[in-house]
């Protein structure tokens, strides 16, 4: 079954690693293989990867979108994965579940469960700046 995406004017979005934007009107179109393909809202670019399970989010984008780097993703993703274990124990079971999904080569679905992921971690620095 095709995949059927609307664009919306200038809208970003890669499809099998290139990073495509739309014209100057809204479009549709079908996708008719298994390919990898994120949206702008669901992108992050490097700059934007200013925290630790953002960086987590960027990893597994990168390896959802350019495979042929896969080991040195996987290396970045694992290191950061312990390093947010090791300061939020209480998020293990989520990033169980994430490194899950990067096991079975599910990079979109890791990508869901990561924006939870960086949800909690927003709430964490909310009550700190409210605490002080």
């Amino acid at each position: 079954m095709a995949l059927k995406i609307t664009l919306k004017v200038r809208e970003k979005f890669i499809i099998g690693g290139a990073v495509i934007t739309n014209g100057d009107a809204k479009s549709t179109f079908e996708v008719e293989n298994d390919v990898p393909i994120l949206r702008e809202k669901d992108i992050m670019t490097l700059a934007a990867a200013d925290t630790p399970c953002k960086r987590i989010y960027f990893a597994i984008q990168l390896m959802y979108v350019d495979s042929q780097n896969m080991p040195e993703h996987h290396k970045i993703f694992w290191q950061l994965v312990k390093d947010v274990a090791e300061a939020a124990p209480s998020r293990k079971p989520l990033l169980k579940e994430i490194s899950e999904r990067i096991l079975n080569e599910q990079y979109y679905q890791a990508l869901k469960l990561t924006k939870k992921l960086i949800e909690y971690e927003q709430e964490v620095v909310n009550r700190v700046r409210n605490a002080t």
